[in-house]
C-alpha cells in the first residue's frame, strides 16, 4: 500500500487507516487484542491511526500507549491521530459539544499523555461546537500546533459552512474533514462536503466505509440492491463486495477508516486499494443509491 498526502501540506498517511472507535475497555486484554492489531496493520502496510479522547470512555489511548512505550515499533513510522470535542454529560445521560479553548488545551496535553507520545500528526475537531466561539477556538488550535504538541489540525463531521466558518479564524491549514461515508450514507457527496474538501487540497477520510456491516447483512431493501451489484460488479475485478466497497470510495478520492476488529474485513479493506474501478463501473454501483438523471440529447 502506498503513502498519500492528506493535503498539500501533508502528512504523509497509508491509503487505509485504522480507526478505534468500536473498541471497548476489557482490561489487560484490550492492550493485548491492540498490538496484535498493530502488528497486522503495519504488516499490511496500514501505518496511519485515528483515536479519539473518549474513545472506549476514555481508555483506548491509553491502551495503544502502553504498546508505544514498549517501543515494539518505533514512534516515527506510524502516523498518529486524535480528536477531541464530544463530552459525556455528569450524569452518564447524554453527550454534548466542546470545542472551548480551554477544554482543546487540555484534551491534547490529556491525550499525548495517555499516548506516551510527545506530539499528535493530526489533532481533529470531532464535532462542531455551536455555542464555541471560533476566534477562541482557532487560537487554541494555532497554540497547539505553534508548541509542537501537533503537527496538523483537522476537523470531523463539520458541514461545509462549519469548515469554512473555522477556517475562516485560522493561519493554519485545515488538512481534512473525517465524515461518515459509504454506499448507504452518500449525502457528502451530494451536499458539498467533497467538493469543499478537496478544494481545498486535501482529502477526506471516510468512516463507516462499510455502514457498520449494513452492506453486509442488511436485509432492507436499499441494503439488499447495493449487495447484489457490488457482488455483480466485483466479480470483474475477482473482488468480493467488502473490497469492492471500499474500492469505490478509494476511486472518489477518500481515505476509509477501518473499524472492524475482524482481521479477514481489515485484510479486505487493506488490499482494496488493488481494486481500480472503471468510471462506468463507479457511477453503476452510485446509481443504486442516487440514480443519475438521464439527459435528453435528442434535440441538442
Amino acid at each position: 500500500m502506498k503513502k498519500v498526502y492528506l493535503s498539500d501540506s501533508g502528512p504523509k498517511v497509508s491509503e487505509a487507516i485504522y480507526g478505534f472507535w468500536r473498541w471497548n475497555n476489557e482490561g489487560q486484554s484490550t492492550t493485548t487484542k491492540i498490538e496484535k492489531l498493530i502488528n497486522l496493520c503495519l504488516e499490511l502496510d496500514v501505518n496511519t491511526f485515528d483515536h479519539a479522547d473518549v474513545y472506549g470512555n476514555y481508555t483506548i489511548e491509553e491502551h495503544f500507549g502502553k504498546i508505544i512505550k514498549s517501543k515494539s515499533f518505533k514512534r516515527e513510522d506510524i502516523v498518529l491521530f486524535s480528536k477531541c470535542g464530544i463530552r459525556r454529560s455528569n450524569d452518564d445521560m447524554f453527550d454534548y459539544y466542546d470545542t472551548s479553548s480551554e477544554h482543546i488545551i487540555k484534551s491534547v496535553d490529556n491525550s499525548l499523555k495517555r499516548l506516551k507520545t510527545d506530539y499528535l500528526d493530526i489533532f481533529l475537531l470531532h464535532q462542531s461546537d455551536f455555542l464555541a466561539d471560533p476566534e477562541q477556538t482557532a487560537m487554541a488550535l494555532s497554540q497547539v500546533v505553534n508548541s509542537g504538541k501537533v503537527n496538523h489540525i483537522g476537523v470531523a463531521n463539520f458541514s461545509v459552512f462549519q469548515h469554512q466558518l473555522l477556517a475562516s479564524y485560522l493561519t493554519i491549514p485545515i488538512v481534512t474533514n473525517h465524515i461518515e461515508l459509504n454506499l448507504m450514507n452518500t449525502s457528502a457527496i451530494e451536499d458539498g462536503r467533497i467538493d469543499f474538501i478537496k478544494q481545498n487540497f486535501s482529502k477526506p477520510l471516510a468512516w463507516a466505509p462499510l455502514a457498520g456491516g449494513r452492506i453486509l447483512s442488511g436485509e432492507d431493501e436499499k441494503a439488499v440492491n447495493v449487495r447484489a451489484k457490488l457482488e455483480k460488479i466485483g466479480a470483474k475485478y475477482d473482488a468480493n463486495i467488502e473490497q469492492t466497497a471500499v474500492a469505490w470510495l478509494m476511486k472518489l478520492g477518500t481515505l476509509p477508516i477501518i473499524g472492524s476488529i475482524s482481521e479477514s474485513r481489515i485484510r479486505n479493506a487493506a488490499s482494496a486499494t488493488e481494486v481500480k474501478l472503471s468510471h462506468q463501473d463507479w457511477y453503476e454501483i452510485y446509481n443504486v443509491v442516487c440514480p443519475v438523471r438521464n439527459i435528453d440529447i435528442s434535440h441538442e
